[in-house]
């Protein structure tokens, strides 16, 4: 269950850098889309590349958005108020002590 929770968590952390890896690929299809009715290859290059740029930066902003004004989403991928991971150690379970045997008493 721990390492469950571990691959869970970590995939969360994964979706920030999904969310902007995806929508920067939208934008480089939609760049290339209307770079086809440009003249010169450098050009074409040049939207698409800015496109791609500028939807990847507002779809992260979108994303952290989302993430901060969302407490639920917040808990279920471990992050905090500013979408950043959160890193802490989680304590080990408490194994039982063995009884102490009362010993002799220094006097």
């Amino acid at each position: 269950m721990r390492a469950l929770r571990f691959v869970l968590r970590m995939f969360g952390w994964l979706l920030t850098p999904l969310v902007a890896w995806a929508a920067s690929f939208l934008g480089a299809v939609l760049g290339a889309a209307l770079a086809g009715s440009l003249e010169g290859a450098l050009n074409g290059v040049a939207v698409t590349v800015a496109m791609g740029l500028i939807f990847a930066m507002l779809g992260t902003h979108a994303w952290l958005r989302l993430v901060r004004r969302s407490p639920e989403i917040r808990a279920a991928l471990s992050l905090e108020a500013d979408g950043t991971p959160i890193i802490k150690d989680e304590p080990a379970p408490e194994s039982p002590q063995p009884a102490q045997l009362p010993g002799p008493e220094a006097s």
